[in-house]
């Protein structure tokens, strides 16, 4: 049912009531209206039927590039609050600015919720342009959309808490308890395809600054959990069409990394340590049983690409290869004596050189060309790795365990 103007009840997909206030918007006021959200994300814009949209879209940059791409750029949200409407409480005019690549002036009518600033709804100036009274009018619609989206806020914040109880419970009755929790709030979506997504390490545990579900197709809940001793990542519940088709899950992974690294996720920076940004994604599965299993496929894809940034910027437990077993280990297993003295900081290249030797699969010609050196330099960094370890490099079990000590060490 719909209680002054919004729809009540526990579930729905909001995104059609914000669609349904934006094509009011533009039949109101006569012109085509856009809605985003605080952190200026696109939610909806208006499909006014006019010469006039055509124009803009070709005429303004700005407007067309939120269309696309459902955003604009740190440079345009900063450009914008500088007229300052976080503050304002009424209609706001911009000047056409065409050096910012606002070639058309603007209206922004602030979207408030008992006082909070939630979004904006932007009207492109016409001649004349709206009414003082049509503004008037507007401006009770966007009452109605703050009101969705605080709506909506709480609504996401509701999932938020049950399920982190799912991520972070132990195995047992304990995880099972909270597992039907989250399988009753979600009520009969909770028999749907479903897989998990990380994002590690996510900046910040303060639920205002958590992305809102809306801007993440497919995604039912998401919350913080902790990563490492002083670091938090971002866990989202993804809902699928199939158990197969992750794809929705690797868009939602793409968006939050933007989110996190403004932008650079596919860049070196942005990967592994040093820009320290990744996420990983689990397998799909039916229903909600085995959430615990796809947490610790999606943490450790994202484990995987922080230690080895090729497999990223987003990688699939599917794709990770070895390190589905290595990412399984404790952490002491890292520290076999064998190869203690290698890991040494004094012996980087050692280690990097005999890493690379059985990443070439022992083939010395291939190795030396990845290395850039001679066979001989070669071998005489070889040498020196089983005198330092003891083992025997044309032993296939001292390899695999000089191969995976090697890797772990990343993890």
């Amino acid at each position: 049912m719909r209680e002054n103007g919004v729809v009540s009840g526990d579930f729905r997909d909001f995104r059609g009531d914000y669609q349904e206030l934006v094509d009011e918007l533009s039949e109101l006021l006569g012109a085509p209206a856009t809605l985003e959200n605080r952190d200026f994300e696109l939610i909806a814009f208006g499909a006014y039927d006019s010469d006039d949209e055509l124009d803009a879209a070709a005429l303004d940059p700005v407007r067309t590039r939120s269309i696309l791409t459902r955003r604009s750029t740190a440079a345009v949200r900063a450009w914008f609050e500088g007229f300052g409407i976080t503050r304002a409480s009424g209609p706001v005019r911009i000047p056409p600015t065409p050096e910012a690549g606002v070639h058309r002036g603007r209206v922004c009518l602030p979207v408030r919720h008992r006082g909070v600033v939630l979004g904006y709804v932007w009207l492109l100036e016409g001649d004349p342009g709206p009414s003082d009274e049509q503004l008037a009018a507007a401006m009770r619609v966007t009452a109605r959309i703050g009101a969705l989206l605080a709506d909506e806020a709480r609504h996401g914040a509701g999932l938020t808490r049950e399920l982190r109880a799912v991520l972070t419970a132990g195995r047992g009755w304990q995880r099972d308890m909270a597992v039907a929790e989250l399988r009753t709030a979600l009520g009969s979506r909770a028999d749907a395809p479903h897989t998990v997504v990380c994002v590690a390490p996510w900046p910040s545990a303060d639920p205002a600054e958590a992305p809102s579900l809306r801007t993440l197709a497919g995604a039912e809940a998401l919350c913080t959990v902790p990563w490492g001793a002083a670091e938090q990542c971002l866990a989202v519940l993804v809902r699928l069409r199939s158990a197969s088709a992750s794809t929705p899950a690797t868009v939602v992974a793409g968006r939050l990394l933007e989110r996190v690294t403004g932008g650079d996720a596919g860049t070196d920076a942005a990967k592994g340590a040093g820009g320290r940004a990744a996420a990983g994604v689990a397998e799909g599965r039916a229903g909600l049983a085995e959430l615990g299993t796809a947490w610790r496929e999606a943490s450790a894809s994202a484990r995987a690409v922080l230690a080895e940034p090729r497999l990223g910027p987003v990688a699939q437990w599917a794709d990770i290869g070895p390190y589905r077993l290595l990412t399984a280990l404790p952490p002491e297993a890292v520290h076999d004596r064998a190869v203690h003295a290698l890991l040494a900081p004094a012996h980087r290249e050692l280690a990097h050189t005999a890493e690379t030797y059985l990443d070439c699969a022992g083939q010395a010609g291939r190795t030396a060309a990845e290395l850039g050196v001679h066979r001989q330099t070669l071998y005489y960094r070889l040498s020196r790795v089983e005198q330092l370890t003891g083992l025997d490099l044309d032993d296939g079990e001292d390899r695999l365990l000089l191969h995976m000590a090697l890797k772990a060490r990343r993890l």
